[in-house]
């Protein structure tokens, strides 16, 4: 290791060092953890339990059964937050510490080009990146199976499992990255680097969100019954709140036309106003791949852009 890369090594050793120990308690703790809850459910407490979004219950008072997955939930969200703490603490010092200090017209006097300096630092920096945001993710997946779709556990669509997880994970990892990189180089202070990597990075987190919950990216699906029997139990999926009766023609009404249960009321009251069968939309549990894919997609490409965008101001403004 020399040159360029031997730099960016000595530079970046102590976020590296940082990002390991970050990965190596979080493994500690998700190996405790994930011992407990496999515990409590060898112990039986868990064996009447049906998949579903339906309570589990204890029988003497009848109050709900968990498993203990706060821990669990605490490092999807250290992981949603991953792609703000990458930006702003990795990649706005990148090179908005030596535009600030200037000591990068130092380093390209050496001999060194441009493509050269920023290339060694940000692969060093994107790896690292990699390394860390994929350790996590399979981590949080790891020790989130046994208690996955359970009502006693975790969701797939919670936002911790479906932002904290999976290979969107890493894309926005990436994304954070590009995005305090390229704030360090436009800005040249670090910490108004920091302050815009911060914003970005939420806005556009709140963005994804919106997605997933609007269903933008990857639509439901529509499921159809007869009115008159019980509806297939919705189990793991994710339910838009969408749900009504069908008229002959096709038309979709509101479920509150005919407001009575499955039987013979609700028979006569579609029956009475022409309706054959009642809907509802869901994601089912196949889709947290489809989310994943578009988000990766998504955050890949910005990141993507964004690192062109940094490599063309660079033959610029160094």
């Amino acid at each position: 290791m020399k040159g360029t890369l031997w730099l960016a090594w000595r530079q970046q050793r102590a976020l590296i060092v940082c990002g390991a120990a970050v990965l190596l308690a979080a493994a500690a703790l998700a190996a405790y953890s994930r011992a407990g809850m496999v515990d409590d459910l060898r112990s039986g407490l868990f064996d009447g339990c049906d998949p579903g979004p339906l309570y589990c219950t204890r029988a003497p008072d009848g109050l709900p059964r968990f498993l203990d997955v706060e821990p669990l939930r605490l490092l999807g969200a250290l992981n949603i937050a991953l792609p703000a703490l990458v930006g702003m603490f990795w990649g706005a010092p990148l090179l908005g510490r030596d535009r600030e200090l200037g000591t990068h017209r130092m380093v390209l006097t050496q001999g060194v080009g441009r493509a050269q300096w920023f290339a060694s630092r940000f692969a060093l920096a994107a790896l690292g990146t990699v390394m860390l945001s994929g350790a996590l993710a399979l981590l949080f997946r790891w020790w989130w199976e046994p208690a996955a779709n359970r009502s006693y556990g975790l969701f797939w669509y919670e936002a911790t499992a479906l932002t904290g997880s999976g290979p969107s994970l890493v894309a926005a990892a990436l994304f954070g990255l590009a995005v305090g990189t390229l704030a360090g180089l436009l800005t040249r202070r670090v910490l108004s680097a920091m302050a815009w990597t911060l914003l970005v990075t939420g806005v556009v987190a709140v963005a994804v969100q919106w997605t997933h919950r609007a269903r933008l990216l990857v639509p439901p699906h529509r499921y159809v019954s007869d009115g008159w029997q019980p509806k297939e139990p919705m189990g793991d999926k994710w339910s838009t709140g969408h749900y009504g009766l069908i008229t002959g023609s096709g038309r979709r009404d509101s479920a509150l036309e005919c407001a009575s249960p499955s039987g013979r009321e609700l028979r006569e009251c579609m029956t009475r106003h022409g309706y054959v069968s009642r809907y509802y939309e869901a994601n089912p549990a196949g889709d947290y791949w489809g989310f994943q894919w578009t988000d990766t997609a998504l955050l890949g490409g910005l990141a993507l852009a964004l690192v062109l965008v940094t490599v063309l101001l660079l033959r610029r403004r160094v």
